[in-house]
């Protein structure tokens, strides 16, 4: 049976337009970045559910056993189940998962990086905003010149340097197209992580 999340879906302008899988941070919900994929990519269509995991009445995607630590094993079955749901939702609303592209904050960015590495089948690209390595996986998949956009902050106090670019050279190493932007800020989304991402978008639309 295939998992259920509760999400909010609009169809793309166009018929065989691109779809922004949205992905909230820890406390978020269904509805927090559906303005976001307004800006980032007009016309798009939107498919954005809501972590189903709660961590003191908070939804997240996964379970985390300290800050900055995660619980594997339920990653990856949390990952393969909002695998299956993308999938899923694909034949249900009649778009090809190739046109997804992931726009994740913080526990959604972790999500959609734990979903390129362990079901790129799920995913056309992503663009994680305050990304962490979620994990290294045994095998690598092939993400031949997938997309990806990592925006992060050179002050953020929970992501460091180092990890971004582990996180960078980790899905370069498996074959993602990666550029990494750094913006003048903490762990917060900035105006400045939303325009970066607009134009990155722009870009790979007109190649």
């Amino acid at each position: 049976m295939t998992p259920e999340f509760i999400h909010v879906y609009r169809p793309p302008a166009t018929p065989g337009g691109p779809i922004l899988l949205l992905l909230h941070g820890t406390g978020g919900n269904e509805n927090d970045l559906v303005p976001l994929a307004e800006v980032l990519l007009p016309g798009a269509g939107i498919l954005s559910p809501r972590g189903k995991v709660l961590e003191r009445g908070m939804p997240r995607f996964f379970r985390r056993l300290a800050e900055g630590v995660f619980d594997i094993e339920d990653l990856k079955f949390r990952a393969s189940e909002l695998a299956d749901f993308i999938v899923d939702a694909a034949a249900k609303y009649d778009f090809s998962t190739r046109g997804v592209i992931a726009a994740g904050f913080s526990n959604g960015a972790n999500i959609a990086g734990a979903l390129l590495l362990l079901r790129p089948d799920a995913l056309g690209g992503g663009i994680l905003f305050r990304a962490m390595v979620p994990l290294v996986p045994g095998m690598l998949p092939t993400l031949a010149s997938t997309p990806v956009l990592i925006s992060n902050g050179r002050i953020d106090p929970l992501v460091s340097a180092e990890e971004t670019e582990q996180l960078a050279a980790l899905l370069r190493s498996a074959g993602a197209d990666v550029k990494v932007a750094w913006q003048n800020s903490g762990h917060e989304l900035t105006q400045a992580d939303v325009i970066t991402a607009r134009e990155w978008l722009a870009q790979r639309r007109g190649q």
